[in-house]
């Protein structure tokens, strides 16, 4: 498969599964399990980008520190309940500023 045949598939997964999202009833959204389950998948998120960046430099784990300055901020703007957008773009922004600059 081509990488832009690639990249319309997973967009139209994504598509489909905000879709189905804000279609769903708000009896079910409003439920208190459904709830606890969304507020920790900003967590469950930024924890899969950290694994799959930790191993983006071959078959080894590697961490330095620009990464970990970004985890970090990362960490405090979701302690400061900052939406995951903003999470992940600080998170970014400051690990590539750092690599950047040094």
């Amino acid at each position: 498969m081509s990488t832009w045949a690639t990249v319309i598939v997973a967009s139209l997964g994504c598509y489909g599964l905000k879709l189905i999202g804000v279609s769903l009833p708000e009896s079910l959204l409003g439920h208190p399990r459904v709830q606890r389950v969304a507020s920790l998948l900003p967590v469950a998120m930024l924890s899969a980008l950290i694994t799959t960046d930790l191993g983006a430099a071959g078959h080894r784990y590697s961490l330095d520190w620009h990464t970990l300055a970004g985890v970090a901020v990362g960490a405090l703007a979701l302690w400061r309940r900052r939406s995951l957008l903003v999470v992940f773009l600080l998170a970014i922004a400051t690990t590539a500023l750092l690599r950047q600059v040094a």
